[in-house]
């Protein structure tokens, strides 16, 4: 099998897994579910938030909405992608990022076709929405990917230092703020970000074992000589 292929179906066959069960949850949420446990739950977070706005909150999270929006996430997806490269002098570290940003997105896309669930209703949007299906949160999920791909990189570039541990604990507070900011201005219900976060942490760490199936297969090809001799394989790297 040529090099990379089996990281490209692995990724492939889990992305359609992903899919299917981010759609199965998003046709049962907006089609039998509005008015039982989580369909209560969602209404009175909404207008819980709704309640108690304010306009040092509505400006706040304005901006923290600019943390995960579609511009904020190419821009720092190329950046870290060319980054990665001129650090590590390879493009493993590289793909990951590709993989990371591009399939999140993809699953996000494609759901929210087959998924026509509304944006919350009774409270005031304080972003135009956009023709998206308000399930799942697409910022929330590209907070989760984005950030946690900057921590996985962090750490492995930094390896114990300090500023690692800052990373990865943005990798958390970031998608945090982001899914808060997103429920405040009414623009999801709870159940759409919380969604998004399980989305995005999956296929993040889906993204990593899909590189390091590809480095793998590509190491034992390379290897298979001294795989016969008897000798022990070399290490694979964690992306």
């Amino acid at each position: 099998m040529p090099s990379g292929v089996a990281a490209v179906v692995f990724l492939l066959c889990s992305a359609l897994v992903v899919l299917a069960a981010a759609v199965t949850l998003g046709y049962l949420l907006s089609k039998y579910l509005t008015d039982d446990a989580p369909g209560e739950a969602d209404r009175f977070v909404t207008h819980w938030m709704a309640r108690h706005r304010t306009k040092d909150l509505n400006e706040t999270t304005h901006w923290a909405t600019y943390l995960s929006e579609t511009p904020t996430v190419v821009v720092a997806g190329l950046l870290l992608a060319g980054t990665a490269r001129a650090v590590w002098k390879r493009w493993r570290e590289s793909l990951f990022v590709v993989a990371a940003l591009v399939g999140e997105v993809s699953i996000f896309l494609v759901t929210t076709l087959l998924v026509d669930r509304r944006r919350p209703s009774g409270v005031s949007h304080l972003d135009a929405a956009p023709p998206t299906s308000s399930f799942f949160s697409g910022h929330t999920a590209a907070a989760v990917v984005l950030y946690g791909v900057l921590a996985v990189l962090a750490i492995k570039a930094l390896r114990g230092s300090f500023a690692s541990k800052i990373f990865g604990l943005l990798a958390f507070v970031i998608p945090a703020v982001v899914s808060i900011a997103r429920l405040y201005r009414g623009m999801h219900f709870m159940t759409d970000v919380l969604t998004g976060a399980a989305v995005g942490a999956v296929w993040l760490f889906i993204a990593a074992r899909g590189v390091r199936l590809g480095v793998a297969h590509r190491e034992l090809a390379r290897h298979s000589v001294t795989r016969s001799s008897g000798e022990p394989l070399p290490s694979v790297d964690r992306p």
